[in-house]
């Protein structure tokens, strides 16, 4: 691991303030462009449910709305009701990845499933652990892996460590 480059950054920030106001000056997409965006915007949506209380059902409720992400009369009047609109994952525990595969695979469609890993929320769990979690997550079915690092080598620059 090289890091010698991590001391050479330099981040300009009147230039990044600057441009920062910039960006806020910037005019919105109205109209119909406004709507297409808008229902682009859903279909990048990783549709999430991370409480310590999940049970099978509330899955497979985010499930059904991850289908169903926007109301059919929205759709018909947008004439987007037969396009297929969904959202661009499912993302659960890995407790819960086989109950949404499951309730996803019912409701016959194919939006992946996502699933935070390796000792989700904190990170605080040994690596061999975070691997373990990663590799029943995936031969539980989930598409997609979300990890969260180990905050405390970032915070305290262990970079070889958190490498």
């Amino acid at each position: 691991l090289e890091l010698g480059w991590i001391s050479k950054v330099h981040v300009n920030r009147p230039a990044v303030v600057r441009h920062a106001e910039q960006i806020k000056k910037w005019r919105t997409v109205k109209g119909n462009w406004q709507a297409a965006w808008l229902l682009k915007a859903v279909t990048c949506i990783d549709l999430t449910t991370l409480s310590g209380d999940d049970t099978p059902s509330n899955v497979h409720r985010l499930c059904f709305k991850a289908k169903h992400p926007i109301r059919e009369d929205l759709l018909k009047a947008l004439d987007m009701h037969d396009k297929g609109i969904t959202v661009g994952a499912v993302c659960v525990y890995p407790a819960r990845v086989t109950d949404a595969v499951n309730a996803l695979k019912a409701a016959g469609c194919n939006i992946p499933v996502a699933s935070v890993a390796a000792g989700f929320p904190s990170g605080q769990t040994p690596l061999e652990t975070k691997l373990a979690e990663i590799k029943l997550a995936v031969e539980y079915g989930a598409r997609e892996i979300d990890i969260v690092i180990s905050r405390s080598l970032v915070l305290t620059g262990q970079w070889e460590g958190k490498y």
